[in-house]
């Protein structure tokens, strides 16, 4: 486990002593009872329902990951984006099979991956913000075809699950770190969540949002994240962004997810403080993992734009399959 001596003055205020990891100071703070979670599993999610899918959602058009133009952004679905920047082609967040659980149990998606793992060309790069089973799937990075050439960025502690999978080229960050790929730069930076795959290893590896720097283009990727006082910090030292895919889904009820998931409305506020041009809403209409409407994030992301006087036009959705140039 990575982590810092107890005794050292210099170890980051994320890292637990004795191992693990927090969130960043002034963050958000999980204040749910027993009651709400019980309520949540066995009432709330019992009861969700599935509304008609709306006309549009999913592209009409084949998506040819290969020949992706540059600096623009395709959306497979969920938090799985295909960036292309300084010629290279990034895939973030690759969940893509069906269920997002174990053993084939857990959420279903409701609609299916723009392209199927098998399918994949391949990649330069590999980004994976933490361990969760929507961000992290088994069965699409195991079908993946060049697991041993593609390399991996990845928060600390998350290199052994990808090692373990099949990757050889596997970098690990800490928060405020870069790596480099040719001319494109790479930054772990902080997000608001939480970790784990089992019923043991709660914050044991770290979660992260990714800055992804050509020479003319700034990108933030938010992984899962709640909104907090660090996203000022990440504008100041990171920013300012040219685009910020951030999530905007998975949000109810707010007395368990104000601690891991941000809002429509916290999403745009989130894209302000970093100081991005534009945002690009992501973590909605795919699988439903809370008992929201999956499709009214996008009207609450646009109306929240235009109330934060963001500009209603810089909050931007896609269909599943859907490219736009940033």
């Amino acid at each position: 486990m990575h982590g810092y001596p107890a005794d050292d003055a210099t170890r980051p205020a994320h890292h637990r002593v004795g191992g693990g990891f927090r969130n960043p100071p002034g963050s958000p703070r999980q204040d749910a009872t027993l009651r709400d979670f019980l309520r949540f599993l066995l009432l709330d999610m019992r009861r969700a329902k599935l509304p008609p899918v709306p006309d549009g959602h999913v592209a009409a058009d084949p998506l040819d990951l290969a020949n992706l133009p540059e600096n623009h952004v395709a959306w497979l679905g969920h938090a799985c984006f295909a960036i292309r920047m300084s010629g290279k082609l990034v895939l973030t967040d690759p969940y893509l099979s069906r269920t997002a659980g174990p053993l084939g149990f857990g959420p279903k998606r409701f609609i299916p991956a723009a392209v199927a793992a098998s399918e994949l060309p391949r990649v330069d790069l590999i980004a994976i913000s933490h361990n969760h089973y929507d961000h992290i799937d088994v069965r699409a990075l195991r079908s993946y075809r060049w697991r041993s050439e593609t390399p991996v960025v990845c928060p600390l502690g998350v290199g052994r699950l990808m090692s373990r999978l099949g990757y050889r080229h596997i970098v690990e960050l800490d928060w405020w770190q870069d790596s480099q790929l040719d001319s494109l730069t790479l930054s772990c930076l902080p997000a608001v969540h939480f970790s784990g795959r089992g019923l043991f290893d709660r914050n044991r590896t770290l979660w992260c949002s990714f800055g992804f720097a050509s020479s003319d283009r700034n990108v933030w990727f938010g992984g899962d994240t709640a909104p907090g006082a660090v996203f000022s910090e990440i504008g100041q030292r990171a920013g300012p962004f040219d685009l910020a895919i951030v999530g905007i889904g998975a949000y109810e009820p707010r007395s368990i997810m104000q601690a891991s998931h941000a809002t429509p409305e916290e999403g745009i506020a989130i894209a302000r403080d970093i100081g991005a041009s534009a945002a690009l809403g992501m973590h909605w209409g795919t699988v439903m993992l809370t008992p929201e409407d999956p499709f009214e994030a996008p009207e609450r992301f646009r109306r929240a734009a235009l109330e934060q006087q963001y500009g209603e036009a810089n909050a931007w959705t896609l269909p599943i399959g859907g490219v736009r140039a940033f």
